[in-house]
């Protein structure tokens, strides 16, 4: 089952069960995605829509501005509207692959270097091409980076 059919079963169970945030929560998630099917429809890319991939990176970056938005509800004393972004990312990682911890992060960034024979900091681009593929939404990629930095230079 890709993605996209697995928040549209979620959705219509959240429907029925009248669970009003998760089905406010899974509403926006369709909604990205439906913006990047959009997006896609004057490229070459159209044929094949929003792929699993483009989803994960979707939920990525909606579980980043999330955190980032409860971070500052917590400084500003919203403890309220910082709940709520937390309970909204739940539901959103329940579609996301396991995350990686930081042994495994560490692991996949130094075969990575093995496998693309990097040798200086030029090869960075192909590094991270090579980890951007196998651990799309299970890595985050703004970690990765400086570590991949660090191993090279």
């Amino acid at each position: 089952m890709d993605m996209r059919d697995r928040v549209t079963a979620a959705l219509k169970d959240a429907m029925k069960s009248k669970e009003a945030d998760r089905l406010s929560t899974l509403r926006l998630i369709n909604a990205a995605i439906k913006d990047k099917d959009i997006a896609l429809r004057g490229s070459a890319d159209e044929a094949g829509g929003v792929s699993n991939a483009d989803v994960l990176a979707i939920m990525g970056r909606m579980v980043k501005q999330r955190q980032e938005s409860a971070r500052a509800y917590e400084e500003g004393g919203r403890l309220e509207l910082a709940e709520k972004e937390l309970s909204e990312i739940k539901v959103i990682e329940e579609f996301l692959p396991k995350q990686l911890t930081e042994e495994e992060a560490e692991k996949a960034v130094d075969d990575a270097i093995a496998e693309v024979g990097a040798s200086s900091i030029r090869d960075m681009g192909k590094v991270m091409g090579v980890l951007k593929g196998k651990y799309t939404g299970q890595m985050d990629f703004g970690k990765a980076g400086p570590m991949v930095k660090g191993r090279l230079g």
